[in-house]
């Protein structure tokens, strides 16, 4: 992480405001910039951890402040130390902390025994600009929080960051959802994460989700879950891809004299779009787009110079082989519309589920455009497996959408996600 101060901009900085926030050090939300009051929230927090109370963020205040970005820190139990008594302190529920310990024995806390205990507020933050560090915490915090949940990695992108992958359930039908193919697209990646979270919360304390029991849920589907296939690219659109890098310097010659860098980049940071590398139909993909003029590597729509040249396209398409999935989701925005078919191929029930899929989300079922019915990969599902793939364009507007409107997406794809985890078992 970099070493941040008075006047330093951009996500980590909003990354110290989030963190300050729930810890109760500042009560604005997150805009990205280091001023007087974000200044004197560090100084005061610094004080209160025994830390040089000088106003910058340096390696100890970051790692001060990663409990409040993880959700969960590591107490040692002190005589006398009870579940209950833990939870008491921290104004935690008992449960939380029973879910986070449980190969602990409670009626047998030994001093010195180290505990993982939560802190009472939701890990996946909906106010922050969300970067793959930003990922990286929350992955962490959730594993922490929910022992049953599962990490892994498809793969690395170009720049070597884990395509971070996470398992929820023990159920035959496999599903998997991907989000963030696209580097403007970013809020899908806290969008999907939201949703595991409180699947996660829900399993917990027995609880529904989505208007289905999340037990339910556990027993008869096993989620995997890609929250952002293009973190090189978002990195860059967010910001976290800073002036003054090479990546930043070789992006902003793709880009030329395109308005609207870098915010406006789609592709990954080598200037290919990561949803036009699939082989289903990408000739005729690199045709049309080529026909548009997106002819080299660019901000958005070059298809590459082959199929799956991308680190990143091809580890979801390796992965995909390795897990036949009966179902699958992948997030974009924005229009409000769920699109269902490839080509000539109508898998089984696909229509049906996705009618139903619509009808919970309010979104519209609709087949892809010409433009861009080629080499995505829900193309590349559909073709591959004959089963039923879903491209969900969350929100409404341009991208990128504001964080004003996750709340209100978020609404209308929780029954969404919740339904697609069951729709194709019997």
């Amino acid at each position: 992480m970099n070493l941040l101060r008075y006047g330093s901009v951009g996500p980590q900085v909003e990354l110290v405001q989030l963190a300050l926030q729930r810890e109760g050090a500042l009560r604005e939300d997150p805009d990205g910039i280091f001023g007087a009051r974000t200044r004197a929230a560090v100084t005061g927090f610094q004080r209160r951890n025994g830390l040089a109370a000088d106003g910058v963020v340096g390696k100890a205040t970051w790692q001060t402040l990663t409990p409040w970005l993880t959700g969960c820190r590591t107490v040692t139990v002190r005589p006398g130390d009870t579940f209950y008594r833990l939870a008491v302190r921290w104004g935690v529920s008992l449960r939380s902390v029973e879910t986070a310990n449980p190969e602990v024995d409670p009626l047998n806390l030994q001093p010195g025994q180290k505990l993982v205990l939560p802190l009472p507020f939701e890990v996946v933050p909906a106010t922050i600009r969300f970067t793959s560090t930003a990922l990286s915490y929350c992955a962490e915090g959730l594993a922490a929080r929910y022992p049953f949940l599962e990490t892994d990695s498809a793969g690395q992108s170009v720049l070597g960051k884990p395509l971070r992958l996470l398992r929820f359930g023990r159920g035959r039908n496999a599903v998997f959802f991907n989000a963030a193919h696209h580097a403007n697209e970013w809020i899908t990646a806290p969008l999907v994460l939201r949703f595991l979270e409180r699947l996660c919360a829900a399993y917990a304390s027995g609880r529904a989700v989505g208007g289905v029991m999340a037990s339910e849920l556990w027993n008869r589907c096993t989620l995997r879950l890609l929250p952002m296939v293009n973190p090189d690219g978002v990195d860059l659109a967010t910001g976290e891809i800073a002036p003054g890098s090479e990546a930043y310097a070789q992006a902003l010659a793709m880009n030329g004299s395109r308005a609207g860098f870098p915010e406006n980049w789609k592709a990954n940071i080598r200037g290919v779009d990561l949803n036009l590398q699939y082989p289903a139909g990408w000739d005729d993909a690199r045709r049309i787009k080529f026909s548009q003029g997106y002819t080299k590597p660019g901000p958005r729509d070059y298809v590459g110079s082959a199929p799956l040249t991308e680190p990143e396209s091809r580890a979801v398409y390796d992965y995909s082989l390795r897990n036949p999935f009966d179902l699958t989701l992948s997030y974009h925005t924005q229009g409000q519309v769920i699109y269902w078919k490839y080509d000539g191929f109508d898998p089984p029930h696909a229509k049906v589920i996705g009618r139903r899929l619509a009808a919970l989300s309010g979104y519209a079922l609709e087949l892809t455009p010409e433009e861009s019915a080629y080499a995505g990969y829900k193309d590349w599902f559909i073709q591959q497996f004959d089963r039923p793939g879903y491209t969900v364009e969350a929100g409404e507007g341009v991208s990128p959408l504001p964080l004003g409107q996750f709340e209100e997406i978020y609404r209308a794809n929780e029954p969404l996600l919740a339904y697609a985890m069951l729709a194709t078992v019997g």
